[in-house]
Protein backbone atom coordinates (compact mmCIF):
# COMPACT_ATOMS: atom_id res chain seq x y z
CA UNK A 1 0.00 0.00 0.00
CA UNK A 2 2.79 2.46 0.87
CA UNK A 3 5.23 1.40 -1.85
CA UNK A 4 6.80 4.39 -3.62
CA UNK A 5 5.55 3.23 -7.04
CA UNK A 6 1.96 2.85 -5.84
CA UNK A 7 2.02 6.21 -4.03
CA UNK A 8 3.54 8.10 -6.94
CA UNK A 9 1.26 6.59 -9.60
CA UNK A 10 -1.74 7.35 -7.37
CA UNK A 11 -0.57 10.96 -7.06
CA UNK A 12 -0.09 11.24 -10.83
CA UNK A 13 -3.52 9.79 -11.63
CA UNK A 14 -5.41 11.89 -9.06
CA UNK A 15 -3.71 15.15 -10.09
CA UNK A 16 -4.31 14.37 -13.77
CA UNK A 17 -7.99 13.64 -13.15
CA UNK A 18 -8.21 16.99 -11.34
CA UNK A 19 -7.04 18.53 -14.64
CA UNK A 20 -3.63 19.61 -13.42
CA UNK A 21 -1.20 19.86 -16.32
CA UNK A 22 0.25 16.41 -17.01
CA UNK A 23 3.86 17.65 -16.81
CA UNK A 24 3.25 19.00 -13.31
CA UNK A 25 1.39 15.82 -12.36
CA UNK A 26 4.36 13.67 -13.39
CA UNK A 27 6.80 15.99 -11.58
CA UNK A 28 4.78 15.78 -8.36
CA UNK A 29 4.56 12.00 -8.79
CA UNK A 30 8.35 11.77 -9.10
CA UNK A 31 8.83 13.95 -6.02
CA UNK A 32 6.38 11.80 -4.03
CA UNK A 33 8.25 8.65 -5.09
CA UNK A 34 11.53 10.16 -3.94
CA UNK A 35 10.01 11.30 -0.66
CA UNK A 36 8.54 7.82 -0.03
CA UNK A 37 12.01 6.35 -0.61
CA UNK A 38 13.61 8.79 1.82
CA UNK A 39 15.32 11.02 -0.77
CA UNK A 40 15.56 14.78 -0.44
CA UNK A 41 13.80 16.99 -2.98
CA UNK A 42 17.09 18.10 -4.52
CA UNK A 43 18.32 14.50 -4.89
CA UNK A 44 15.04 13.45 -6.51
CA UNK A 45 15.15 16.36 -8.96
CA UNK A 46 18.77 15.57 -9.83
CA UNK A 47 17.86 11.93 -10.47
CA UNK A 48 14.86 12.95 -12.59
CA UNK A 49 16.86 15.40 -14.72
CA UNK A 50 19.60 12.83 -15.26
CA UNK A 51 17.05 10.42 -16.72
CA UNK A 52 15.33 12.89 -19.05
CA UNK A 53 17.88 12.26 -21.79
CA UNK A 54 16.45 8.80 -22.31
CA UNK A 55 13.67 10.23 -24.50
CA UNK A 56 15.61 13.10 -26.12
CA UNK A 57 15.57 11.37 -29.51
CA UNK A 58 11.81 10.86 -29.33
CA UNK A 59 11.19 14.45 -28.18
CA UNK A 60 13.14 15.95 -31.08
CA UNK A 61 11.39 13.58 -33.47
CA UNK A 62 7.97 14.78 -32.32
CA UNK A 63 8.86 18.46 -32.68
CA UNK A 64 10.22 18.00 -36.21
CA UNK A 65 7.20 15.88 -37.08
CA UNK A 66 4.91 18.65 -35.86
CA UNK A 67 6.65 21.18 -38.13
CA UNK A 68 6.38 18.79 -41.09
CA UNK A 69 2.67 18.23 -40.39
CA UNK A 70 2.02 21.99 -40.34
CA UNK A 71 3.85 22.33 -43.67
CA UNK A 72 1.65 19.61 -45.20
CA UNK A 73 -1.41 21.45 -43.95
CA UNK A 74 -0.02 24.68 -45.42
CA UNK A 75 0.18 23.02 -48.85
CA UNK A 76 -3.59 22.46 -48.85
CA UNK A 77 -3.36 18.84 -49.99
CA UNK A 78 -5.29 17.57 -46.97
CA UNK A 79 -8.34 19.42 -48.30
CA UNK A 80 -8.73 16.77 -50.99
CA UNK A 81 -8.74 14.01 -48.39
CA UNK A 82 -11.33 15.75 -46.24
CA UNK A 83 -13.50 16.53 -49.28
CA UNK A 84 -13.50 12.87 -50.32
CA UNK A 85 -14.20 11.58 -46.82
CA UNK A 86 -17.12 13.99 -46.38
CA UNK A 87 -18.77 12.56 -49.49
CA UNK A 88 -18.12 8.90 -48.64
CA UNK A 89 -18.45 8.73 -44.85
CA UNK A 90 -20.81 11.53 -43.87
CA UNK A 91 -23.38 10.06 -41.48
CA UNK A 92 -21.47 6.77 -41.12
CA UNK A 93 -19.84 7.19 -37.73
CA UNK A 94 -19.03 3.54 -37.07
CA UNK A 95 -17.47 3.12 -40.52
CA UNK A 96 -15.35 6.24 -40.00
CA UNK A 97 -14.12 5.07 -36.58
CA UNK A 98 -13.32 1.59 -37.87
CA UNK A 99 -11.47 3.15 -40.81
CA UNK A 100 -9.40 5.31 -38.44
CA UNK A 101 -8.61 2.25 -36.31
CA UNK A 102 -7.58 0.36 -39.47
CA UNK A 103 -5.26 3.16 -40.63
CA UNK A 104 -3.72 3.28 -37.15
CA UNK A 105 -3.14 -0.49 -37.29
CA UNK A 106 -1.24 -0.11 -40.57
CA UNK A 107 1.07 2.37 -38.83
CA UNK A 108 2.36 -0.38 -36.54
CA UNK A 109 3.04 -3.22 -38.95
CA UNK A 110 2.64 -2.55 -42.68
CA UNK A 111 4.10 0.97 -42.69
CA UNK A 112 5.71 1.24 -39.23
CA UNK A 113 5.53 5.00 -38.63
CA UNK A 114 3.82 4.68 -35.21
CA UNK A 115 2.15 8.01 -34.28
CA UNK A 116 3.78 9.96 -37.14
CA UNK A 117 0.57 9.89 -39.21
CA UNK A 118 -1.69 11.39 -36.51
CA UNK A 119 -0.75 15.10 -36.69
CA UNK A 120 -0.91 14.85 -40.48
CA UNK A 121 -4.23 12.98 -40.84
CA UNK A 122 -6.38 13.97 -37.86
CA UNK A 123 -6.33 17.83 -37.63
CA UNK A 124 -7.84 18.28 -41.13
CA UNK A 125 -10.67 15.91 -40.13
CA UNK A 126 -11.70 17.78 -36.97
CA UNK A 127 -14.21 19.88 -38.91
CA UNK A 128 -15.71 16.68 -40.33
CA UNK A 129 -15.96 15.18 -36.83
CA UNK A 130 -17.85 18.25 -35.59
CA UNK A 131 -20.11 18.29 -38.63
CA UNK A 132 -21.02 14.64 -38.00
CA UNK A 133 -21.38 15.34 -34.25
CA UNK A 134 -18.87 12.54 -33.72
CA UNK A 135 -17.65 12.03 -30.15
CA UNK A 136 -13.89 12.60 -30.24
CA UNK A 137 -13.43 10.17 -27.35
CA UNK A 138 -14.45 7.48 -29.80
CA UNK A 139 -11.77 8.68 -32.22
CA UNK A 140 -9.18 8.61 -29.42
CA UNK A 141 -10.21 5.05 -28.57
CA UNK A 142 -9.94 3.97 -32.22
CA UNK A 143 -6.49 5.54 -32.57
CA UNK A 144 -5.16 4.01 -29.35
CA UNK A 145 -6.46 0.60 -30.41
CA UNK A 146 -4.55 0.88 -33.68
CA UNK A 147 -1.40 1.96 -31.85
CA UNK A 148 -1.50 -0.95 -29.37
CA UNK A 149 -3.40 -4.00 -30.57
CA UNK A 150 -1.24 -4.76 -33.65
CA UNK A 151 2.03 -4.94 -31.73
CA UNK A 152 0.33 -7.10 -29.09
CA UNK A 153 -1.00 -9.65 -31.62
CA UNK A 154 0.91 -9.40 -34.90
CA UNK A 155 4.63 -10.35 -35.16
CA UNK A 156 5.50 -7.75 -37.80
CA UNK A 157 6.84 -4.20 -37.62
CA UNK A 158 6.68 -2.95 -34.06
CA UNK A 159 4.94 -6.19 -33.12
CA UNK A 160 8.03 -8.16 -34.13
CA UNK A 161 10.13 -5.93 -31.88
CA UNK A 162 7.70 -6.32 -28.97
CA UNK A 163 7.52 -10.09 -29.33
CA UNK A 164 11.29 -10.28 -29.72
CA UNK A 165 11.79 -8.40 -26.44
CA UNK A 166 9.46 -10.82 -24.64
CA UNK A 167 11.29 -13.85 -26.05
CA UNK A 168 14.77 -12.48 -25.35
CA UNK A 169 13.97 -11.40 -21.79
CA UNK A 170 12.24 -14.68 -20.93
CA UNK A 171 15.17 -16.67 -22.31
CA UNK A 172 17.62 -14.44 -20.46
CA UNK A 173 15.79 -15.13 -17.21
CA UNK A 174 15.82 -18.91 -17.55
CA UNK A 175 12.56 -19.75 -19.34
CA UNK A 176 12.91 -20.91 -22.95
CA UNK A 177 10.31 -19.89 -25.55
CA UNK A 178 10.26 -19.54 -29.34
CA UNK A 179 9.28 -16.34 -31.14
CA UNK A 180 6.47 -18.18 -32.94
CA UNK A 181 4.82 -19.00 -29.61
CA UNK A 182 4.42 -15.36 -28.54
CA UNK A 183 1.50 -14.51 -30.91
CA UNK A 184 -0.35 -17.59 -29.63
CA UNK A 185 0.15 -16.46 -26.04
CA UNK A 186 -1.06 -12.91 -26.75
CA UNK A 187 -4.00 -13.78 -29.02
CA UNK A 188 -6.60 -13.73 -26.23
CA UNK A 189 -5.42 -10.38 -24.75
CA UNK A 190 -5.57 -8.92 -28.27
CA UNK A 191 -9.12 -10.21 -28.71
CA UNK A 192 -9.95 -8.47 -25.44
CA UNK A 193 -8.78 -5.17 -26.91
CA UNK A 194 -10.90 -5.76 -30.01
CA UNK A 195 -13.94 -6.30 -27.79
CA UNK A 196 -13.16 -3.01 -26.04
CA UNK A 197 -12.96 -1.18 -29.37
CA UNK A 198 -16.27 -2.56 -30.62
CA UNK A 199 -17.95 -1.74 -27.30
CA UNK A 200 -16.67 1.86 -27.55
CA UNK A 201 -17.80 2.33 -31.16
CA UNK A 202 -21.22 0.67 -31.05
CA UNK A 203 -22.27 1.37 -27.45
CA UNK A 204 -20.31 3.93 -25.42
CA UNK A 205 -19.75 6.61 -28.07
CA UNK A 206 -22.59 5.76 -30.43
CA UNK A 207 -24.67 8.84 -29.62
CA UNK A 208 -24.14 12.30 -31.09
CA UNK A 209 -21.75 14.54 -29.21
CA UNK A 210 -23.51 17.50 -27.60
CA UNK A 211 -22.56 20.63 -29.51
CA UNK A 212 -23.19 24.12 -28.21
CA UNK A 213 -25.07 26.74 -30.25
CA UNK A 214 -21.89 28.75 -30.71
CA UNK A 215 -20.01 25.69 -31.98
CA UNK A 216 -22.85 25.01 -34.46
CA UNK A 217 -22.57 28.57 -35.75
CA UNK A 218 -18.83 28.12 -36.17
CA UNK A 219 -19.39 24.85 -38.04
CA UNK A 220 -22.00 26.47 -40.33
CA UNK A 221 -19.60 29.30 -41.11
CA UNK A 222 -16.83 26.82 -41.87
CA UNK A 223 -19.15 24.86 -44.16
CA UNK A 224 -20.04 28.00 -46.09
CA UNK A 225 -16.35 28.83 -46.48
CA UNK A 226 -15.57 25.26 -47.55
CA UNK A 227 -18.39 25.33 -50.10
CA UNK A 228 -17.07 28.57 -51.53
CA UNK A 229 -13.49 27.35 -51.86
CA UNK A 230 -14.32 23.78 -52.90
CA UNK A 231 -15.02 24.78 -56.51
CA UNK A 232 -11.59 26.43 -56.71
CA UNK A 233 -9.81 23.37 -55.36
CA UNK A 234 -7.58 21.95 -58.09
CA UNK A 235 -4.54 19.69 -58.02
CA UNK A 236 -1.36 21.76 -58.46
CA UNK A 237 2.36 21.10 -58.73
CA UNK A 238 2.67 22.11 -55.08
CA UNK A 239 0.41 19.22 -54.15
CA UNK A 240 2.45 16.87 -56.34
CA UNK A 241 5.70 17.97 -54.68
CA UNK A 242 4.05 17.60 -51.26
CA UNK A 243 3.31 13.95 -52.05
CA UNK A 244 6.95 13.52 -53.13
CA UNK A 245 8.09 15.04 -49.81
CA UNK A 246 5.80 12.72 -47.80
CA UNK A 247 6.98 9.61 -49.66
CA UNK A 248 10.63 10.68 -49.32
CA UNK A 249 10.24 11.31 -45.60
CA UNK A 250 8.72 7.85 -45.14
CA UNK A 251 11.43 6.18 -47.25
CA UNK A 252 14.26 7.86 -45.33
CA UNK A 253 12.66 7.02 -41.99
CA UNK A 254 12.36 3.33 -42.86
CA UNK A 255 15.80 3.12 -44.50
CA UNK A 256 17.65 4.94 -41.73
CA UNK A 257 15.35 3.75 -38.90
CA UNK A 258 15.21 7.38 -37.76
CA UNK A 259 12.08 9.50 -37.40
CA UNK A 260 14.30 12.56 -37.01
CA UNK A 261 15.97 12.07 -40.39
CA UNK A 262 12.63 11.26 -42.02
CA UNK A 263 10.89 14.38 -40.72
CA UNK A 264 13.93 16.53 -41.50
CA UNK A 265 13.97 15.19 -45.07
CA UNK A 266 10.32 16.15 -45.52
CA UNK A 267 10.90 19.63 -44.11
CA UNK A 268 13.91 20.27 -46.36
CA UNK A 269 12.03 19.14 -49.48
CA UNK A 270 9.02 21.30 -48.63
CA UNK A 271 11.36 24.30 -48.46
CA UNK A 272 13.43 23.35 -51.52
CA UNK A 273 10.31 22.84 -53.64
CA UNK A 274 9.06 26.23 -52.42
CA UNK A 275 5.83 24.69 -51.15
CA UNK A 276 6.43 26.68 -47.99
CA UNK A 277 8.18 30.06 -48.47
CA UNK A 278 11.35 30.56 -46.47
CA UNK A 279 9.82 33.65 -44.87
CA UNK A 280 7.10 31.43 -43.34
CA UNK A 281 9.65 28.98 -41.93
CA UNK A 282 9.74 30.52 -38.46
CA UNK A 283 5.95 30.60 -38.11
CA UNK A 284 5.70 27.01 -39.37
CA UNK A 285 8.22 25.73 -36.82
CA UNK A 286 6.50 27.68 -34.04
CA UNK A 287 3.16 26.15 -34.98
CA UNK A 288 4.78 22.71 -35.08
CA UNK A 289 6.17 23.21 -31.58
CA UNK A 290 2.72 24.29 -30.38
CA UNK A 291 1.26 21.07 -31.80
CA UNK A 292 3.87 18.55 -30.62
CA UNK A 293 6.16 20.40 -28.21
CA UNK A 294 4.01 19.64 -25.19
CA UNK A 295 4.07 15.93 -25.98
CA UNK A 296 7.82 16.04 -26.50
CA UNK A 297 8.35 17.59 -23.10
CA UNK A 298 5.98 15.14 -21.41
CA UNK A 299 8.07 12.28 -22.84
CA UNK A 300 11.25 13.88 -21.44
CA UNK A 301 9.78 14.29 -17.96
CA UNK A 302 8.27 10.78 -18.08
CA UNK A 303 11.69 9.36 -18.89
CA UNK A 304 13.10 11.07 -15.81
CA UNK A 305 10.22 9.78 -13.70
CA UNK A 306 10.89 6.22 -14.88
CA UNK A 307 14.54 6.63 -13.86
CA UNK A 308 13.48 7.71 -10.36
CA UNK A 309 11.20 4.67 -9.96
CA UNK A 310 13.91 2.26 -11.08
CA UNK A 311 16.85 3.80 -9.23
CA UNK A 312 15.15 3.96 -5.82
CA UNK A 313 14.42 0.20 -5.99
CA UNK A 314 10.68 0.65 -5.43
CA UNK A 315 9.73 -1.61 -8.33
CA UNK A 316 11.59 -4.61 -6.90
CA UNK A 317 10.10 -3.92 -3.48
CA UNK A 318 6.59 -3.88 -4.94
CA UNK A 319 7.15 -7.23 -6.66
CA UNK A 320 8.59 -8.85 -3.53
CA UNK A 321 5.58 -7.72 -1.50
CA UNK A 322 3.18 -9.05 -4.16
CA UNK A 323 5.00 -12.39 -4.27
CA UNK A 324 4.65 -12.79 -0.50
CA UNK A 325 0.92 -12.09 -0.62
CA UNK A 326 0.00 -14.53 -3.44
CA UNK A 327 1.65 -17.57 -1.90
CA UNK A 328 1.26 -20.67 -4.11
CA UNK A 329 -1.96 -19.61 -5.86
CA UNK A 330 -1.75 -19.40 -9.66
CA UNK A 331 -4.90 -17.28 -9.82
CA UNK A 332 -3.77 -14.68 -7.30
CA UNK A 333 -0.26 -14.80 -8.72
CA UNK A 334 -1.56 -13.95 -12.20
CA UNK A 335 -3.77 -11.18 -10.82
CA UNK A 336 -0.83 -9.69 -8.88
CA UNK A 337 1.47 -9.79 -11.92
CA UNK A 338 -1.09 -8.05 -14.14
CA UNK A 339 -1.98 -5.36 -11.60
CA UNK A 340 1.65 -4.63 -10.72
CA UNK A 341 2.43 -4.52 -14.43
CA UNK A 342 -0.37 -2.01 -14.95
CA UNK A 343 0.90 0.22 -12.16
CA UNK A 344 4.49 0.16 -13.43
CA UNK A 345 3.51 0.72 -17.06
CA UNK A 346 1.19 3.62 -16.19
CA UNK A 347 4.10 5.27 -14.43
CA UNK A 348 6.78 4.58 -17.03
CA UNK A 349 4.42 5.02 -20.00
CA UNK A 350 6.07 2.46 -22.27
CA UNK A 351 5.12 -1.17 -22.89
CA UNK A 352 8.42 -1.83 -24.65
CA UNK A 353 10.45 -0.31 -21.80
CA UNK A 354 8.49 -2.18 -19.13
CA UNK A 355 8.95 -5.73 -20.50
CA UNK A 356 12.64 -6.12 -19.46
CA UNK A 357 11.77 -5.00 -15.92
CA UNK A 358 8.75 -7.29 -15.64
CA UNK A 359 10.52 -10.31 -17.13
CA UNK A 360 13.45 -10.05 -14.74
CA UNK A 361 11.11 -9.79 -11.78
CA UNK A 362 8.27 -12.14 -12.72
CA UNK A 363 9.74 -15.02 -14.77
CA UNK A 364 11.20 -16.63 -11.61
CA UNK A 365 7.84 -16.20 -9.85
CA UNK A 366 5.94 -17.71 -12.81
CA UNK A 367 8.34 -20.64 -12.84
CA UNK A 368 7.87 -21.21 -9.12
CA UNK A 369 4.07 -21.10 -9.47
CA UNK A 370 4.17 -23.65 -12.29
CA UNK A 371 3.09 -21.44 -15.20
CA UNK A 372 3.99 -22.78 -18.66
CA UNK A 373 6.16 -20.70 -21.03
CA UNK A 374 3.02 -19.78 -23.04
CA UNK A 375 1.17 -18.68 -19.90
CA UNK A 376 4.21 -16.73 -18.72
CA UNK A 377 4.49 -14.99 -22.09
CA UNK A 378 0.81 -14.10 -21.88
CA UNK A 379 1.30 -12.64 -18.42
CA UNK A 380 4.49 -10.73 -19.23
CA UNK A 381 3.15 -9.39 -22.55
CA UNK A 382 -0.21 -8.40 -21.09
CA UNK A 383 1.36 -6.88 -17.98
CA UNK A 384 3.55 -4.77 -20.27
CA UNK A 385 0.63 -3.69 -22.48
CA UNK A 386 -1.94 -3.03 -19.76
CA UNK A 387 -1.57 0.48 -18.41
CA UNK A 388 -0.08 1.83 -21.64
CA UNK A 389 -3.58 2.78 -22.72
CA UNK A 390 -4.75 5.31 -20.17
CA UNK A 391 -1.29 6.40 -19.02
CA UNK A 392 -0.93 10.21 -19.21
CA UNK A 393 2.73 9.72 -20.22
CA UNK A 394 2.24 7.12 -22.97
CA UNK A 395 2.61 7.96 -26.66
CA UNK A 396 -0.43 5.71 -27.22
CA UNK A 397 -2.49 8.46 -25.54
CA UNK A 398 -0.31 11.49 -26.23
CA UNK A 399 -0.33 10.78 -29.97
CA UNK A 400 -4.14 10.80 -30.35
CA UNK A 401 -4.40 13.92 -28.18
CA UNK A 402 -1.87 15.75 -30.36
CA UNK A 403 -4.18 15.42 -33.35
CA UNK A 404 -7.56 15.74 -31.66
CA UNK A 405 -6.60 18.81 -29.62
CA UNK A 406 -5.24 20.77 -32.60
CA UNK A 407 -8.17 23.17 -32.21
CA UNK A 408 -8.11 23.15 -28.40
CA UNK A 409 -11.36 21.21 -27.96
CA UNK A 410 -10.00 17.90 -26.62
CA UNK A 411 -8.81 17.19 -23.08
CA UNK A 412 -5.89 14.76 -22.76
CA UNK A 413 -6.98 13.14 -19.49
CA UNK A 414 -10.78 12.99 -19.67
CA UNK A 415 -11.16 12.65 -23.45
CA UNK A 416 -8.23 10.30 -24.19
CA UNK A 417 -6.74 8.66 -21.08
CA UNK A 418 -9.93 7.80 -19.18
CA UNK A 419 -11.83 6.34 -22.18
CA UNK A 420 -8.85 4.29 -23.37
CA UNK A 421 -8.11 3.06 -19.84
CA UNK A 422 -11.67 1.82 -19.36
CA UNK A 423 -12.08 0.24 -22.80
CA UNK A 424 -8.69 -1.46 -23.09
CA UNK A 425 -7.12 -2.05 -19.69
CA UNK A 426 -10.14 -3.82 -18.22
CA UNK A 427 -10.44 -6.28 -21.18
CA UNK A 428 -6.67 -6.80 -21.13
CA UNK A 429 -6.75 -7.72 -17.44
CA UNK A 430 -9.67 -10.13 -17.91
CA UNK A 431 -8.49 -11.82 -21.11
CA UNK A 432 -4.84 -11.85 -19.97
CA UNK A 433 -5.88 -13.65 -16.79
CA UNK A 434 -7.90 -16.19 -18.79
CA UNK A 435 -4.96 -16.78 -21.14
CA UNK A 436 -2.59 -17.36 -18.22
CA UNK A 437 -4.90 -19.91 -16.61
CA UNK A 438 -5.74 -21.97 -19.73
CA UNK A 439 -2.40 -22.00 -21.60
Amino acid sequence: MFNAVVISVFVMVVLSLLRLNVVLAILFAALSAGAAAGLSLSDTIEMLVSGMGGQANTALSYILLGAFAVMIGYSGITGFLVKHLIKVLKGKKAVLLLTIAGVACLSQNVVPVHIAFIPILIPPLLHLFDTMKLDRRGVATALTFGLKAPYVMIPAGFGLIFHGIIRDEMNANGMSINLGQIPIALLLPGIGMLCGLLFAIFITFRKDRDTSVQQMKDISAEEETAATTEKKMIFTMSHFFTIIAIISALAVQLAADSLILGALTGIILMLVFRIVPFKEGENIVNDGIKMMGMIAFVMLVASGYATVLQDIGAVEELVETSSTIVGDSKFFGAVAILIVGMIITMGIGSSFGTIPILAALFVPLCSALGFSPLATAALIGTAGAVGDAGSPASDSTLGPTSGLNADGKHNHIWDTCVPTFLHFNIPLLIFGLIAALIL
